[in-house]
């Protein structure tokens, strides 16, 4: 946990900033701006990269992970950049939570994949290449994203202490507890073996 160096006001300030930047909700921006139709009408109903795969447009989804992950990664950088690590931090994950829960859809917002990865790259990028590496090994094992985004998300504090990156601990453990949160419908499902497989337009 990083030491507090910033000011409150300041810290407050940041949090709305990273949440507001977390809170734009790019796959439905795509999906609209590219004619794919309501993301909200398609597959899960989720507004994330995986469910704009579902729309049958592999573009989009690829925009849509690389926008959801970057603008987690955009809040650490800008706050990290021009005030100190404890504002990046919190920037961070109210950008995690903007995207989990934006004002602008009701708070019914992503699971926070592409955002958690981003956040992780650039909060300890050796952590966040591992957790990538984590993903795409569960998902060429499996095929099933929920599964992979879990496995990667719990093994994070794992990397953060074994690559040692200390300061980045209770902001993955608060991370992974949300996304193991946001996926409590998939456990079910992968519990009764009725998750979808990656790809499928169900």
């Amino acid at each position: 946990m990083p030491a507090i160096e910033t000011a409150l006001p300041l810290l407050m300030l940041w949090a709305v900033i990273g949440y507001l930047l977390g809170s734009i909700p790019f796959g439905m921006v795509l999906s609209k701006f590219m004619g794919l139709g309501n993301l909200r009408e398609i597959g899960s109903g989720n507004i994330g990269a995986t469910n704009v795969l579902r729309t049958g447009s592999k573009k989009a989804a690829a925009a849509t992970l690389l926008l959801d992950g970057a603008k987690g990664a955009v809040a650490v950088l800008l706050a990290r950049a021009l005030v100190a690590e404890d504002a990046a931090q919190l920037a961070g994950l109210m950008a995690f939570l903007g995207h989990c829960y934006p004002v602008w859809l009701k708070f019914k917002g992503g699971k926070g994949v592409a955002t958690f990865l981003g956040l992780m790259l650039v909060l300890a990028w050796p952590v966040g290449i591992a957790c990538c590496l984590t993903w795409l090994a569960t998902a060429a094992l499996s095929r099933i994203s929920s599964l992979s985004a879990l496995v990667a998300a719990a093994s994070s504090t794992f990397w953060m202490i074994l690559l040692g990156h200390p300061s980045a601990f209770f902001m993955g453990i608060a991370l992974t507890l949300i996304v193991f949160w946001r996926h409590r419908d998939n456990i079910r499902r992968l519990r009764a073996g009725t998750e979808p497989k990656i790809g499928a337009k169900g």
